[in-house]
């Protein structure tokens, strides 16, 4: 049974910083692609990172220079570092994983920047 489990998110106010962590059960985070997406409020979900087995990443334009997705291997957990966060930042935001066949979600995590 695969299971995602984000944790880190919070309340931090304008240009502060922030870490999510998202740690994986029954599925190693080295062999697929992962991403952190967002959700605000009225919004529809989007992707904000990936990282893919070999280590590639990639970011939306919106958060390129303040955001960094990176692995664990030994740890089986991908974080995503958030830097100079605004309040545009403020979202739910959700670790997932492919593995060829399916996506797997994990619960999400609140993150609210106060202007």
């Amino acid at each position: 049974q695969v299971q995602l489990v984000e944790s880190g998110g919070g309340l931090v106010q304008a240009g502060g910083s922030l870490r999510l962590s998202c740690a994986a059960s029954g599925i190693t985070f080295s062999r697929y692609r992962t991403g952190w997406y967002r959700q605000a409020p009225g919004k529809q979900r989007e992707l904000v990172a990936v990282i893919y087995s070999g280590g590639t990443t990639t970011y939306v334009d919106s958060v390129k220079g303040r955001f960094t997705i990176s692995r664990d291997n030994a740890k089986n957990t991908v974080y995503l570092q958030m830097n100079s966060l605004k309040p545009e930042d403020t979202a739910v935001y959700y670790c997932n994983t492919y593995d060829y066949m399916r996506d797997y979600w994990g619960q999400g995590t609140q993150v609210t920047v106060s202007s």
